[in-house]
């Protein structure tokens, strides 16, 4: 049984949690998100410290996900939220541009990725993206859209992966 609901989420100072009925606000230096609250869930905001609250054990696991949603509200709207993708091949690489990703990953054509509100896309290398923003599903989705171009391959380990992802390498076919 888990029991991650009742911990309590802590909120830095310039976090401002807003709740109206079943809508819940997360305002910061870093942007705004919000959230809808399930039926028999309840958050209260006491002295820097939100705690979720629920009324039937029918309702424990969505408290769990509520309480873990609420924690990476908070976090994103302080600090952010950022995912490393790298690209490895001979001449694979990478440009940011305002919106939009410019990819050359080997294909007959070159790869643009549009990046959805509230994103930013940085290139600090042509090899390396780092993709941030508040939300951390959206920063999340869109390194999993791009990362889905070129995927990392076990021979040579050509591709684009997550800059912690560990890639098994096969051992090529004997004679």
């Amino acid at each position: 049984m888990s029991r991650v609901a009742n911990s309590p989420v802590a909120v830095p100072k310039g976090v401002d949690i807003n709740i109206d009925g079943a809508n819940l606000s997360v305002k910061g230096g870093k942007g705004s998100l919000d959230l809808m609250l399930t039926s028999g869930i309840s958050v209260s905001v006491a002295e820097d410290v939100a705690t979720i609250t629920y009324d039937n054990d029918d309702c424990r696991a969505m408290a769990g996900t509520t309480r873990s949603l609420l924690a990476n509200m908070v976090k994103g709207v302080s600090e952010g939220w950022e995912k490393r993708l790298l690209l490895n091949g001979v001449g694979y690489r990478a440009k940011a541009s305002g919106k939009s990703v410019n990819l050359t990953i080997g294909l007959s054509h070159p790869v643009d990725y549009q990046l959805a509100d509230g994103l930013s896309a940085d290139t600090p290398t042509q090899t390396e993206i780092v993709i941030s923003g508040v939300d951390k599903q959206a920063v999340g989705q869109a390194a999993a859209e791009i990362r889905s171009f070129r995927p990392p391959e076990p021979y040579k380990g050509k591709g684009i992966r997550y800059a912690d992802e560990h890639v098994r390498r096969k051992e090529a076919k004997k004679k």
